[in-house]
Protein backbone atom coordinates (compact mmCIF):
# COMPACT_ATOMS: atom_id res chain seq x y z
CA UNK A 1 0.00 0.00 0.00
CA UNK A 2 1.55 3.15 -1.28
CA UNK A 3 2.37 5.74 1.35
CA UNK A 4 -0.30 8.49 2.44
CA UNK A 5 1.20 11.38 1.19
CA UNK A 6 2.49 13.77 3.83
CA UNK A 7 0.38 17.40 4.04
CA UNK A 8 2.34 20.30 2.93
CA UNK A 9 3.95 22.87 5.23
CA UNK A 10 2.18 25.93 4.09
CA UNK A 11 2.32 29.12 6.72
CA UNK A 12 -0.06 30.21 8.71
CA UNK A 13 -2.44 32.74 8.39
CA UNK A 14 -0.61 34.96 10.96
CA UNK A 15 2.55 34.75 8.94
CA UNK A 16 0.34 35.50 5.47
CA UNK A 17 -1.27 38.23 7.53
CA UNK A 18 -1.83 41.84 6.02
CA UNK A 19 0.54 43.65 7.75
CA UNK A 20 3.29 42.95 6.62
CA UNK A 21 7.12 44.00 6.83
CA UNK A 22 7.79 47.12 4.20
CA UNK A 23 6.17 49.61 2.81
CA UNK A 24 4.09 49.85 -0.34
CA UNK A 25 2.44 52.78 -1.95
CA UNK A 26 -0.73 52.65 -4.88
CA UNK A 27 -2.85 55.38 -6.23
CA UNK A 28 -6.33 54.68 -5.48
CA UNK A 29 -9.28 55.11 -7.75
CA UNK A 30 -11.54 56.70 -5.18
CA UNK A 31 -12.74 59.55 -4.50
CA UNK A 32 -11.62 60.03 -0.44
CA UNK A 33 -13.02 62.67 1.81
CA UNK A 34 -12.43 63.67 5.37
CA UNK A 35 -14.04 65.63 7.98
CA UNK A 36 -13.61 67.24 11.48
CA UNK A 37 -15.87 69.38 13.96
CA UNK A 38 -18.40 69.63 10.84
CA UNK A 39 -15.70 70.71 8.54
CA UNK A 40 -14.47 69.32 5.26
CA UNK A 41 -11.18 69.21 6.26
CA UNK A 42 -9.63 66.49 2.64
CA UNK A 43 -11.12 66.09 -0.34
CA UNK A 44 -9.29 64.20 -3.32
CA UNK A 45 -9.55 61.92 -6.04
CA UNK A 46 -5.82 61.78 -6.03
CA UNK A 47 -5.38 59.96 -3.03
CA UNK A 48 -2.45 57.48 -2.41
CA UNK A 49 -2.77 54.02 -0.58
CA UNK A 50 -0.01 53.58 1.73
CA UNK A 51 1.04 50.44 3.30
CA UNK A 52 4.00 50.87 5.89
CA UNK A 53 5.12 48.39 8.63
CA UNK A 54 2.73 46.73 10.88
CA UNK A 55 -0.04 49.17 10.66
CA UNK A 56 -3.09 49.31 8.86
CA UNK A 57 -3.23 50.61 5.22
CA UNK A 58 -3.88 54.80 5.21
CA UNK A 59 -5.19 57.18 2.98
CA UNK A 60 -2.12 60.56 2.15
CA UNK A 61 -3.72 63.44 0.50
CA UNK A 62 -2.25 65.65 -1.85
CA UNK A 63 -1.11 68.91 0.22
CA UNK A 64 -3.33 70.56 -2.04
CA UNK A 65 -6.17 69.06 -1.66
CA UNK A 66 -5.93 69.87 1.87
CA UNK A 67 -7.78 72.74 3.98
CA UNK A 68 -4.68 73.98 5.48
CA UNK A 69 -5.99 76.90 6.89
CA UNK A 70 -7.16 74.45 9.70
CA UNK A 71 -4.00 73.12 10.36
CA UNK A 72 -1.04 74.35 12.85
CA UNK A 73 2.26 72.85 12.27
CA UNK A 74 2.86 71.48 16.52
CA UNK A 75 6.04 69.89 15.99
CA UNK A 76 9.29 69.05 13.08
CA UNK A 77 11.80 66.36 13.30
CA UNK A 78 14.53 65.25 11.81
CA UNK A 79 12.57 62.75 9.55
CA UNK A 80 8.85 63.83 10.00
CA UNK A 81 6.43 67.17 10.18
CA UNK A 82 3.06 66.80 12.82
CA UNK A 83 0.10 69.23 12.65
CA UNK A 84 -2.87 69.90 15.02
CA UNK A 85 -6.12 70.37 13.63
CA UNK A 86 -8.08 73.33 14.92
CA UNK A 87 -11.92 74.18 13.67
CA UNK A 88 -13.73 76.56 16.17
CA UNK A 89 -13.33 75.38 19.67
CA UNK A 90 -12.19 71.63 18.15
CA UNK A 91 -8.75 70.78 18.66
CA UNK A 92 -7.05 67.36 17.27
CA UNK A 93 -3.34 68.19 18.98
CA UNK A 94 -1.79 64.86 16.47
CA UNK A 95 -3.96 65.33 13.55
CA UNK A 96 -1.62 64.38 10.66
CA UNK A 97 2.14 64.05 9.76
CA UNK A 98 4.02 64.08 6.82
CA UNK A 99 7.48 63.08 5.48
CA UNK A 100 10.56 66.11 5.75
CA UNK A 101 12.10 64.65 2.83
CA UNK A 102 10.61 61.02 1.61
CA UNK A 103 13.29 59.34 -0.31
CA UNK A 104 13.71 55.35 -1.27
CA UNK A 105 10.41 53.45 -0.83
CA UNK A 106 8.46 56.37 0.76
CA UNK A 107 9.39 58.77 -2.28
CA UNK A 108 6.28 59.04 -3.71
CA UNK A 109 4.66 60.52 -0.55
CA UNK A 110 6.59 63.85 -1.14
CA UNK A 111 3.90 67.05 -0.73
CA UNK A 112 1.19 64.47 0.76
CA UNK A 113 -0.04 64.40 4.27
CA UNK A 114 -2.07 61.72 6.20
CA UNK A 115 -4.41 62.12 8.83
CA UNK A 116 -4.69 59.76 12.21
CA UNK A 117 -7.93 57.90 11.38
CA UNK A 118 -9.47 58.44 14.82
CA UNK A 119 -8.63 61.63 15.37
CA UNK A 120 -11.38 62.71 12.32
CA UNK A 121 -14.91 62.64 12.80
CA UNK A 122 -15.83 60.93 9.60
CA UNK A 123 -14.36 59.29 6.19
CA UNK A 124 -16.10 58.79 3.02
CA UNK A 125 -14.90 56.78 0.15
CA UNK A 126 -17.04 58.01 -2.91
CA UNK A 127 -20.43 58.50 -0.80
CA UNK A 128 -20.13 55.81 1.42
CA UNK A 129 -18.63 56.46 5.36
CA UNK A 130 -16.18 53.73 6.12
CA UNK A 131 -14.95 52.67 9.91
CA UNK A 132 -11.63 51.86 10.92
CA UNK A 133 -9.16 52.23 8.42
CA UNK A 134 -8.90 52.12 4.65
CA UNK A 135 -10.66 49.56 2.65
CA UNK A 136 -7.95 47.16 2.05
CA UNK A 137 -8.13 45.76 -2.14
CA UNK A 138 -6.07 42.57 -1.38
CA UNK A 139 -8.57 41.94 1.78
CA UNK A 140 -11.45 39.42 0.52
CA UNK A 141 -14.22 39.01 2.11
CA UNK A 142 -16.70 35.68 1.35
CA UNK A 143 -19.45 34.33 3.00
CA UNK A 144 -20.71 30.84 2.38
CA UNK A 145 -24.13 28.36 3.37
CA UNK A 146 -22.53 25.48 4.75
CA UNK A 147 -23.75 21.56 6.46
CA UNK A 148 -21.24 21.58 8.84
CA UNK A 149 -22.09 20.45 12.38
CA UNK A 150 -20.91 23.09 14.34
CA UNK A 151 -21.10 23.02 18.19
CA UNK A 152 -19.31 25.87 20.36
CA UNK A 153 -18.84 25.16 23.95
CA UNK A 154 -17.20 26.96 27.16
CA UNK A 155 -16.28 24.73 29.89
CA UNK A 156 -18.29 21.63 28.39
CA UNK A 157 -20.90 23.84 28.54
CA UNK A 158 -23.33 24.11 24.88
CA UNK A 159 -23.78 27.58 24.28
CA UNK A 160 -24.63 26.87 20.50
CA UNK A 161 -25.06 23.99 17.91
CA UNK A 162 -26.08 24.24 14.36
CA UNK A 163 -26.24 22.43 10.97
CA UNK A 164 -26.96 25.61 9.39
CA UNK A 165 -23.76 27.99 9.66
CA UNK A 166 -22.73 30.41 7.24
CA UNK A 167 -19.20 30.68 7.03
CA UNK A 168 -17.45 33.67 6.54
CA UNK A 169 -13.32 33.44 5.38
CA UNK A 170 -11.41 36.63 5.87
CA UNK A 171 -7.96 37.51 4.23
CA UNK A 172 -5.27 36.79 6.63
CA UNK A 173 -8.09 35.71 9.77
CA UNK A 174 -9.54 31.95 11.00
CA UNK A 175 -12.77 31.11 9.78
CA UNK A 176 -15.94 32.52 11.25
CA UNK A 177 -18.54 30.68 12.41
CA UNK A 178 -22.14 32.45 12.05
CA UNK A 179 -24.80 30.58 13.90
CA UNK A 180 -28.48 31.01 13.43
CA UNK A 181 -30.06 32.69 17.21
CA UNK A 182 -32.85 29.86 17.24
CA UNK A 183 -29.84 27.64 17.31
CA UNK A 184 -27.65 29.41 20.42
CA UNK A 185 -28.66 28.88 24.19
CA UNK A 186 -29.59 33.00 24.24
CA UNK A 187 -30.65 32.58 27.57
CA UNK A 188 -27.00 32.08 28.97
CA UNK A 189 -25.81 35.17 27.16
CA UNK A 190 -26.60 39.08 28.18
CA UNK A 191 -25.50 41.54 26.14
CA UNK A 192 -23.49 44.35 26.25
CA UNK A 193 -23.15 47.70 25.47
CA UNK A 194 -19.51 46.64 23.56
CA UNK A 195 -19.92 48.17 20.14
CA UNK A 196 -16.67 47.63 17.25
CA UNK A 197 -16.85 48.84 13.59
CA UNK A 198 -15.58 46.69 10.82
CA UNK A 199 -14.30 48.30 7.11
CA UNK A 200 -15.79 45.31 5.42
CA UNK A 201 -18.68 44.37 7.66
CA UNK A 202 -20.01 47.03 9.26
CA UNK A 203 -21.16 47.39 13.23
CA UNK A 204 -21.12 44.64 15.09
CA UNK A 205 -22.87 44.43 18.92
CA UNK A 206 -21.63 41.88 21.95
CA UNK A 207 -23.04 39.10 24.41
CA UNK A 208 -21.26 37.96 27.18
CA UNK A 209 -21.58 34.29 28.23
CA UNK A 210 -22.95 32.90 31.57
CA UNK A 211 -21.48 29.93 32.68
CA UNK A 212 -22.23 28.62 35.96
CA UNK A 213 -20.82 31.54 38.10
CA UNK A 214 -18.00 32.68 35.28
CA UNK A 215 -18.95 35.31 33.04
CA UNK A 216 -16.98 35.60 29.95
CA UNK A 217 -17.14 39.26 28.63
CA UNK A 218 -17.93 40.11 25.10
CA UNK A 219 -17.26 36.71 23.44
CA UNK A 220 -19.67 36.78 21.06
CA UNK A 221 -20.95 39.30 18.55
CA UNK A 222 -23.52 39.78 15.59
CA UNK A 223 -24.09 42.37 12.95
CA UNK A 224 -27.20 43.49 12.92
CA UNK A 225 -27.11 45.78 10.05
CA UNK A 226 -23.89 44.63 8.20
CA UNK A 227 -22.69 46.65 4.89
CA UNK A 228 -24.78 45.63 1.55
CA UNK A 229 -21.66 43.40 0.23
CA UNK A 230 -22.03 40.96 3.42
CA UNK A 231 -25.83 40.15 4.03
CA UNK A 232 -25.70 36.60 4.66
CA UNK A 233 -24.68 37.29 8.70
CA UNK A 234 -27.25 39.81 9.28
CA UNK A 235 -28.48 38.90 12.94
CA UNK A 236 -26.30 35.59 13.38
CA UNK A 237 -24.14 35.18 16.20
CA UNK A 238 -20.55 34.30 15.98
CA UNK A 239 -18.01 33.23 18.77
CA UNK A 240 -14.48 34.05 19.38
CA UNK A 241 -12.64 30.81 17.94
CA UNK A 242 -9.76 31.95 20.17
CA UNK A 243 -11.61 31.49 23.49
CA UNK A 244 -14.10 28.92 22.86
CA UNK A 245 -14.12 25.24 22.49
CA UNK A 246 -15.29 24.56 18.82
CA UNK A 247 -16.36 21.37 17.22
CA UNK A 248 -17.12 21.35 13.32
CA UNK A 249 -18.02 18.18 12.30
CA UNK A 250 -17.12 16.54 15.71
CA UNK A 251 -13.43 17.99 15.45
CA UNK A 252 -12.26 20.05 17.95
CA UNK A 253 -10.45 23.07 16.15
CA UNK A 254 -6.73 24.45 17.26
CA UNK A 255 -7.27 27.76 18.92
CA UNK A 256 -5.83 30.30 16.53
CA UNK A 257 -3.51 32.55 17.15
CA UNK A 258 -4.64 36.48 16.50
CA UNK A 259 -4.98 39.92 17.65
CA UNK A 260 -7.59 38.72 19.39
CA UNK A 261 -6.39 35.89 21.02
Amino acid sequence: MAEALARPVVPSAEARARLKEGVHIERSPRRVRTYFGGKLIADSEDVLLVYETKRPPAYWFPIADVRMEHLEQSQQGADTIRWRLVVGDRIAPNAARAYVKPTDDRAALEGHLTFFWNEMDAWFEEDEQVFVHPRDPYTRVDTVHSSRHVRVEIDGMTLGETRRPILLFETGLPTRYYIPKLDVRMDLLESTDSVTRCPYKGAARYWSARVGDKLVKDIVWSYPAPIPECPKIENLLCFYNEHVDLYVDGVLQDRPITPFS
